[in-house]
């Protein structure tokens, strides 16, 4: 399983049309094959943050994600509002059973 944690600050100003943006994608990815979650939340602990998790079944479905032209859209009109270059990390994981 691939993991896609993402993340961008905004102003007070810039916060509504920045959800808007994030929950649209959010929803659209999910649609996408190999999209396993796809989420877009507001940091309980900074209110300016924006804060995605994205669960992908394999690389390959986040390269086809990738090379969807409203990804790349959604990253432009993001990182117009964003105070600062928002910040992406991808991860290759295994699930572990719980220890409980």
């Amino acid at each position: 399983m691939i993991i896609i944690t993402g993340s961008a600050r905004f102003g007070a100003g810039q916060l509504e049309a920045a959800v808007k943006i994030g929950t649209e994608h959010s929803a659209r990815s999910r649609g996408e094959p190999g999209c396993l979650a796809h989420n877009c939340t507001i940091d309980a602990e900074d209110a300016g943050r924006l804060v995605f998790l994205e669960l992908w079944e394999d690389m390959t479905a986040v390269q086809r994600h990738f090379a969807v032209p409203a990804s790349g859209r959604f990253v432009a009109e993001l990182s117009a509002l964003a105070l600062a270059r928002p910040e992406i990390r991808i991860f290759d994981a295994g699930e572990l059973p719980a220890p409980f």
